[in-house]
């Protein structure tokens, strides 16, 4: 899906015609470069490759400045790939376009892909919402466990996929059909219903959806 890279600002909240509050992401969308487009023909797929925040020369490895001038482009500290998804095309898309805010429509649905917060190693009630155990009536040692993970002697093994502590957050998390309620074209801001991954100032991807 083509889309933009931003960065998330942070929330506040709108009112609608009617008085009631939306609660908003604010999110700084480009604007970004065209730096090359895949092909079929040349790569084996189709898709646009953006820059997104301008670097100095100094922090640019070399191979990434002999790939920024083999097509005349800027330096740029993020790059990302978006892939037209089925019936769209990227033929109306020239190297060297600059992708703004105002490619989004108000109502508009996006999908925006960030990685979210890391909250370490944690147990399962934090990371799964598991209510724990009684603290009364004979409880002792264990009161925010997991309990029982299997049986005792058939299959004598844990199944894969059983919930556990262990690494929660710090993944890659894509959220579907979010509304856009607002576009400040004149700051390169979008503002969509509800909340996204992310901390403040976290790279996000935002998708057209069909």
């Amino acid at each position: 899906m083509i889309g933009l890279i931003g960065k998330k600002i942070g929330m506040t909240q709108l009112f609608d015609s009617s008085g009631k509050v939306i609660p908003v992401t604010v999110i700084k969308a480009g604007p970004c470069k065209i730096i090359c487009k895949r092909t079929e023909a040349d790569n084996g797929y189709e898709a646009l490759q953006l820059g997104y925040e301008d670097i100095p020369e100094r922090k640019v490895t070399k191979p990434m400045q002999g790939h920024f001038k083999k097509y005349n482009s800027g330096l740029y500290r993020y790059i990302r790939e978006f892939r037209p998804s089925y019936g769209q095309e990227i033929t109306g898309f020239n190297i060297g376009d600059e992708l703004k805010a105002d490619m989004f429509e108000e109502n508009e649905s996006v999908s925006i892909s960030s990685k979210s917060k890391g909250r370490g190693f944690t147990g399962v009630m934090k990371r799964y919402g598991f209510a724990g155990f009684i603290a009364t009536h004979g409880s002792h040692e264990s009161f925010r466990g997991g309990g029982s993970i299997g049986q005792c002697a058939q299959p004598s093994r844990v199944f894969k996929g059983v919930k556990m502590a262990g690494q929660h957050g710090n993944a890659r998390v894509t959220v579907r059909h979010l509304t856009v309620v607002k576009v400040d074209t004149e700051n390169g801001l979008i503002m969509v219903k509800g909340a996204i991954p992310g901390h403040r100032n976290s790279l996000v991807l935002i998708h057209k959806e069909q």
